[in-house]
């Protein structure tokens, strides 16, 4: 059923913050402006580094600025200015789930984005605003393909930092929360990515080409093999990698995984990386490559740009082969409605959860019991 606006505004007025849901996207996040970079840098070696490297915190100020320089160059001087489509992507996705969302839920469900290290989007922000509008029952949604530390463990590390500095009185104004981690095995997102290929096949290159001489490789976030114990995000990409290349395996023998790492000195990451994928390929009798990203579900600079110089590095050695780069699935019609749908469960359970009060007062440490 979709609620007509009148319909909605006429209900506006019996809704308590009972029935209301604040669903909270959460993504990346790219900066848009060179004079972020040191600083973005900064907060994501925080987060980030802190996982699996044992270096001292003195080290982030000027790595982050050494490392802003790098971006400068590779951003600015060879790609002309490029600016990230990352977050015009975010926000055509937030706005399409809330559409998905809004046309079975009204707008009792609001859908939120939030950034992990852009301001004005960032977590504690985003949170502070919810709460302003009344909400008091909310639903974390990082809007990612895979569950790892580097991700959603960010992301609700920041959600709890958040929450502690929004805390006022004795009782939390949050009362209940859920959490979706990631859709690596959701069947229908497998199937998407495998059908995107397809039909990228079907367009063109199948007359072309023999199905045995199209290479395609199949493109996860690289993730480093040590992180302390956290979860790194290898067992679910090598699953969502499985059952892709299972729905492909038996028209397109060729096939492989490439992961897109961050080349990070003293860190073992995955292999093989793309550019390894892709030559073993051709090795294999590839005529053509296609780069399919399977890991990312928004276009960022390393589906961009990283993907771009690994084709340029490939045509100086391999010009007789062709090079195909896809998409991320971005703001696909499917993909919005299948994501707006993992939500609904959740909110109907949300809306079912009688409130409770959450006093942070009680979290005092004399439970601990000495014997």
């Amino acid at each position: 059923m979709v609620a007509t606006p009148e319909k909605l505004h006429n209900t506006q007025e019996h809704l308590s913050g009972q029935d209301r849901v604040a669903v909270l996207l959460m993504g990346y996040g790219e900066v848009e402006s060179y004079e972020d970079f040191a600083n973005y840098n900064e907060q994501a070696l925080n987060l980030l580094t802190a996982k699996f490297a044992p270096v001292p915190t003195w080290i982030y100020p000027p790595l982050a600025k050494l490392l802003a320089l790098f971006d400068r160059h590779e951003w600015g001087h060879q790609h002309h200015d490029f600016i990230s489509p990352h977050n015009a992507i975010f926000e055509k996705q937030r706005a399409g789930i809330e559409q998905n969302l809004q046309a079975k839920w009204g707008d009792r469900v609001q859908v939120f984005k939030a950034f992990n290290f852009c301001a004005p989007f960032l977590p504690n922000q985003v949170l502070a605003e919810i709460k302003n509008q009344g909400f008091e029952k909310i639903l974390i949604y990082p809007l990612l393909v895979v569950d790892s530390i580097f991700t959603s463990g960010i992301a609700i590390e920041q959600v709890n930092n958040a929450l502690a500095e929004t805390s006022d009185g004795e009782n939390h104004w949050l009362k209940a929360l859920r959490y979706i981690p990631s859709f690596y095995n959701e069947p229908e997102y497998v199937h998407l990515m495998a059908h995107l290929v397809e039909e990228k096949i079907n367009a063109g290159l199948a007359t072309a080409y023999l199905p045995s001489q199209i290479g395609i490789v199949l493109m996860n976030h690289g993730c480093p093999h040590k992180a302390k114990g956290f979860t790194s995000g290898i067992t679910e990409s090598q699953a969502l990698y499985d059952l892709v290349r299972e729905e492909l395996i038996n028209k397109y023998p060729l096939i492989s995984v490439g992961w897109l790492n961050h080349d990070t000195p003293l860190i073992e990451w995955t292999q093989p990386n793309a550019e390894q994928a892709a030559k073993n390929l051709i090795q294999l009798g590839a005529k053509v490559i296609i780069f399919m990203p399977i890991g990312f579900a928004t276009e960022n600079h390393e589906t961009l740009l990283d993907v771009h110089h690994i084709i340029h590095a490939l045509e100086k050695k391999h010009p007789d082969v062709d090079y195909v780069q896809m998409a991320c699935v971005n703001d696909h019609q499917e993909f919005l409605a299948m994501a707006a749908e993992w939500a609904n469960a959740q909110i109907a359970e949300l809306q079912n959860e009688q409130a409770v009060a959450i006093n942070p007062q009680l979290a005092l440490h004399h439970h601990h019991h000495h014997h």
